[in-house]
Formats: C-alpha cells, sequence, structure tokens
C-alpha cells in the first residue's frame, strides 16, 4: 500500500482576489504563511517517507513547512503544476466571467470539455497527474507520501484515483491549505480523509468556487 497525501497549497496573494493563476508564480499571503505553518503542524507526527511538490512558489513554500518537521529534502515535478490557464492567466474570475462567458460556463459546467486558449485541457492535466500516480505507486509501495499540488491538478488526481469521468471534477473540495489521505492498495484506492482544513481553525478560508 502506498499512503498518500495530497496537499493544496496554503492561500496565494492572488487567491483572496479571485485571480487565475496557472503557471504564473505569486508567493503566498501572510495568510498563506499562517496556513502553512498549521498544516505542517498537523502532519507533524504522520510519518512521511517522501514529498513532493509542484515548483511553483506557493506550493514550494507549503511544502517547506512540513519538509523541515520531518527532515525531507523537497522533490520538485512538473506533472502536478497546476494547469495552464493561458489567456485566463493573470485575470480576475469577473473579467473572465465579462470577456469569455462560454468558455467560463463550460468551465463549471463541462470542464472535461474546455481546452484554454495558449494553454492545456483538463484532458491534459488528466494525463500527467494520472502518470504521476502510477510512478508513485511503482516507486514508493510501502511508503507514505506527501504531495503538495493545487486545485485542478488535486482534483483531477482523485478523479483518476477513483477511475471517475472528469465531467465529475468539481465534486471534490479543494481548499487552499488543506488535505486528503488516499490508501492505495493493489486492486482499489480508498479515500480515508478529504479536503481536511480544522488544523485551520479562524485562518480558514473557503475556496472560491470557479478556481
Amino acid at each position: 500500500m502506498v499512503k498518500l497525501f495530497i496537499i493544496r497549497h496554503a492561500e496565494s496573494e492572488w487567491n483572496p482576489i479571485g485571480r487565475y493563476q496557472g503557471l504564473l508564480d505569486p508567493g503566498l499571503s501572510g495568510r498563506g504563511l499562517k496556513q502553512a505553518e498549521l498544516l505542517g503542524r498537523a502532519l507533524e507526527k504522520e510519518k512521511i517517507d517522501v514529498i513532493y511538490s509542484s515548483p511553483l512558489k506557493r506550493t514550494y513554500q507549503t511544502a517547506q513547512e512540513i519538509a523541515k518537521r520531518h527532515g525531507l529534502e523537497i522533490i520538485e515535478d512538473k506533472r502536478i503544476i497546476e494547469i495552464d490557464h493561458g489567456v485566463w492567466s493573470g485575470m480576475l474570475v469577473e473579467e473572465v466571467k465579462e470577456r469569455f462567458p462560454e468558455d467560463f460556463r463550460m468551465w463549471l459546467e463541462e470542464p472535461h470539455r474546455v481546452k484554454f486558449e495558449g494553454g492545456e485541457s483538463l484532458q491534459d492535466v488528466f494525463k500527467r497527474v494520472k502518470d504521476f500516480l502510477e510512478f508513485i505507486r511503482e516507486k514508493h509501495w510501502g511508503q507514505t507520501v506527501a504531495i503538495v499540488s493545487h486545485t485542478v491538478p488535486i482534483r483531477a488526481m482523485l478523479c483518476a484515483l477513483l477511475n471517475i469521468d472528469l465531467s465529475k471534477f468539481w465534486v471534490f473540495g479543494c481548499d487552499n491549505a488543506s488535505y486528503s489521505l488516499v490508501h492505495m492498495e493493489e486492486k482499489r484506492n480508498v479515500i480515508v480523509k478529504l479536503n481536511i482544513t480544522c488544523h485551520l481553525g479562524e485562518w480558514y478560508v473557503q475556496a472560491h468556487h470557479a478556481l
């Protein structure tokens, strides 16, 4: 079995204002730094053997708070980087709704059909995270692995782990500085915990519904 902690980065500077980040690279906000610290404390007593992170600042800064408590080096992997939002990158949700109303509707209602102009499709992300999960299963069988990633690849991972269609992408909660726990067993994957945020207390903020 692989014990898999799937972690979303803490609040970035752009999360509170609803700005699409994609591959752009803002760091954590002041609140995000506190969230990352609380997340690190929450996982401190877990036996974690290895930690992987998207190479972007918001994920790497979050991963540092976990890694330092376990004496681990962070392994960066581009397969778990955020979706490339293409022309949406750097735009506010309200701007996207105004300029690309049909694409925005499709993103919320039919995400499996979306390909961002100048960027990736959800299918692209699904393929790379599925490849990453197969790699983890093969390389780290019998270990506990922490993955620090972003909302889109995390939801795609959960679809891959449960073998459900990408059209169900939005059914999973995925708040900042949350973690989920999956047991990757020989014949099935079991979601043990999903979108856990109780460690954040007053520092919790619900994720934007369109991000």
